[in-house]
């Protein structure tokens, strides 16, 4: 594939996530004023779109409460800057075996299993621009965790998603999950324009080395819109990668706690540091009302 470098490149910031970085980082936003307040910091930062998970106020776990979402997109929506709102539809699909000798009954701490109608309710509720749509099962981390999104789920979410007028971006993990993705678009369940997120490095996902990375480019179809990111220690690194590979930035403490080596960061600290790379390789930051024309979106 010869290089064909994005001049115009939109950056996403992922606030806050449902991993366990809580312990990890003051800076990782728990309330829904914490996770607006740094949603918003990354906009002013250069962000033209904030992708927002929600967390229960008192203990910082992963949460799926519309109450929580509705205060975050009121409070975003509220703000004096202008920003595209993405928030996560990934949870609902959490599947923890017992155990390699005994898989069943399941692990009742940690399993969460819901339809695709409560998966989405959250999102027909606040109606942001974009939602995520995870589009494959697989191995997650480590022990006897499955993320789980069937073939069926995933055509119900994304037609529940579509009806709504929201773009799904699909977060595709390994090329299978673009090849299912390439299938619902043929189905017409996702629309024109197509939004795709390549999510690297994530066990026991796609590796982020760059002969996967472009393996997973190159089956993304030219009309396609794509953004990436790795976590971790090359997430700094992958702003680059992905400009030069013709996508867009994702960056935020979702996927990474820190701004260089023992520097724990603030999501508007990782945005700008990529507004820096990004800028620094000639290619121009574009704003939210930029990323509404070129993905259809609407605003709310």
């Amino acid at each position: 594939m010869p290089l064909a470098m994005n001049r115009d490149v939109f950056i996403t910031c992922a606030v806050t996530g449902a991993g366990d970085t809580v312990s990890r980082s003051s800076h990782v936003p728990i309330t829904p004023k914490q996770i607006a307040d740094s949603a918003i910091d990354a906009a002013k930062a250069g962000a033209a779109v904030v992708h927002c998970h929600v967390r229960d106020p008192e203990t910082g776990a992963a949460s799926r409460r519309n109450d929580l979402y509705k205060e975050v997109t009121d409070r975003i929506r509220s703000a004096d800057v202008d920003v595209v709102l993405n928030l996560t539809a990934g949870m609902g699909g959490d599947l923890i075996f017992g155990d390699v000798e005994s898989p069943l009954p399941l692990n009742p701490k940690g399993t969460d299993m819901a339809g695709a109608t409560e998966r989405v309710s959250h999102v027909a509720e606040c109606l942001p621009e974009i939602c995520t749509l995870d589009c494959g099962t697989m191995n997650f981390n480590l022990g006897d965790y499955v993320m789980t999104n069937t073939p069926a789920m995933l055509r119900a979410m994304a037609k529940k998603m579509t009806d709504l007028g929201v773009r799904p971006e699909i977060e595709a993990f390994d090329t299978g999950h673009l090849w299912f993705a390439k299938q619902l678009a043929e189905e017409g369940l996702i629309e024109d324009p197509v939004l795709i997120q390549l999510c690297m490095g994530i066990p026991w996902g796609a590796p982020d080395d760059l002969n996967t990375f472009m393996a997973m480019v190159n089956n993304v179809p030219k009309s396609w819109t794509f953004s990436a990111f790795s976590i971790g220690r090359n997430a700094m690194a992958y702003p680059a990668a992905a400009v030069l590979a013709g996508g867009n930035v994702r960056v935020g403490l979702e996927d990474n706690l820190f701004v260089g080596k023992g520097q724990v960061a603030t999501n508007a600290q990782l945005v700008e540091k990529a507004v820096q790379v990004v800028e620094g390789m000639g290619a121009r930051i574009i704003g939210p009302e930029d990323v509404r024309k070129k993905l259809k979106l609407t605003k709310r």
